[in-house]
């Protein structure tokens, strides 16, 4: 079974501009490079990876394409552009010679205005992304996902997937809202789910394997075998657990699925939505 991981990360840690990292998370002020996932990849018996943004800033994506170029195993990017901007066509044609480059995301999470993504002006943008053949990742808060229903079903035929199952409250065990979100998101069959980023959305240093089944059995039961793809989101996971920890969360959850089901999570509906 061939195993794809549709999100994580790379940088060279500058502490002025990766001001995300608070002190309480030294552990990411380091450098994480594809020299130093290979390993962890082979281990665990992964062909490759999509690398996703982590800066908001037009360097990023050419820092990650050039990662990309420079590393088979990275068979896909998701970089950042400002969907917003008037040059945005410009850009997105200048980006078309680059095979690897597959989609865009912004941090919406971290926006003041929480419908940010409903402005005119962005919507603007995915539009444009959709006629370039770009998807577009949603990172998103649970309080902002009535928001994204709004953005997906405006949009049929753009390919958007959801990152970190929506940010749900893992920790203090809300469901409800969240749950409701997450039904209405998955009737939109343009839209895929990434179950990624749980471990950070638990208790950290006290999180068990059975806190996530149920918000895993709300996304599989909305969202089925075909439109969820296994992530790692290393190496910001390392807060909470270790990539093999990751991993085996999702081994035992996937572990009475058919082979075609798997094949389906831990590759398949990554290279079908990325183009891989």
């Amino acid at each position: 079974m061939s195993r794809i991981d549709s999100h994580q990360h790379f940088w060279i840690y500058q502490a002025e501009r990766d001001t995300w990292i608070s002190d309480q998370e030294s552990i990411l002020k380091d450098d994480f490079m594809p020299e130093h996932l290979l390993p962890i990849l082979m281990h665990y018996g992964f062909e490759g990876c999509v690398v996703v943004q982590a800066d908001q800033s037009d360097e990023e994506t050419l820092f990650q394409l050039k990662n990309a170029e420079e590393h088979s195993f990275i068979k896909g990017v998701v970089g950042w552009v400002d969907l917003q901007a008037k040059d945005l066509e410009d850009k997105l044609a200048g980006y078309q010679g680059y095979d690897k480059l597959k989609g865009f995301r912004h941090i919406l999470q971290g926006e003041q205005d929480r419908a940010l993504m409903l402005r005119p002006a962005f919507k603007k943008g995915i539009e444009l992304l959709g006629k370039y053949g770009y998807s577009y990742d949603i990172l998103v808060l649970s309080d902002q996902l009535e928001y994204a229903e709004t953005l997906v079903a405006e949009f049929p035929d753009q390919p958007f997937v959801l990152d970190h199952l929506g940010k749900p409250d893992i920790k203090n065990g809300k469901i409800s809202d969240w749950s409701r979100g997450i039904k209405a998101l998955a009737k939109h069959e343009n839209l895929y789910c990434k179950a990624s980023g749980m471990v950070t959305e638990a208790d950290l240093s006290n999180w068990k394997a059975t806190d996530f089944k149920p918000y895993l059995d709300v996304v599989f039961e909305a969202f089925g075998t075909g439109r969820v793809m296994f992530g790692s989101d290393w190496p910001v996971c390392r807060l909470a657990a270790t990539y093999g920890q990751v991993t085996g969360l999702m081994e035992e959850y996937t572990s009475s699925f058919s082979k075609q089901d798997q094949d389906q999570f831990w590759s398949g509906n990554a290279v079908r939505f990325y183009k891989l």
